[in-house]
């Protein structure tokens, strides 16, 4: 494996004055490969203040706010992201929220 990863050419660009949602998206998931979903989180919470419509950020944010420990504010970015997938017509990143949410909801019930 030579040379720097995603991430780190990622991260250049950021520092570099590039700042869009895309960048900001393709660095959350590269800290989520990375296992580091606190870095993800910021990265994809401002993916999701720049492109609001954005519903893939939206289900990654949800990803790894579950990952910190935070259900609650998981379950906030993908109930954001359903609405913003549906008004884009994006049946599959809804079908795929939806399936986090349940499955979010029954181990909250379980926990009880």
């Amino acid at each position: 494996m030579g040379g720097p990863g995603m991430r780190e050419k990622l991260e250049k660009l950021l520092a570099g004055g590039r700042d869009n949602a895309l960048l900001r998206f393709g660095l959350g998931d590269a800290c989520l490969k990375d296992n580091d979903a606190e870095q993800a989180a910021i990265h994809l919470a401002q993916a999701t203040v720049q492109q609001a419509g954005y519903s893939a950020a939206w289900k990654l944010l949800g990803k790894a706010l579950l990952q910190l420990g935070r259900p609650d504010e998981a379950q906030a970015a993908w109930t954001t992201g359903m609405t913003v997938a549906r008004q884009q017509g994006d049946l599959q990143a809804v079908k795929e929220m939806t399936v986090f949410l349940t499955r979010l909801q029954k181990q909250q019930q379980a926990a009880q």
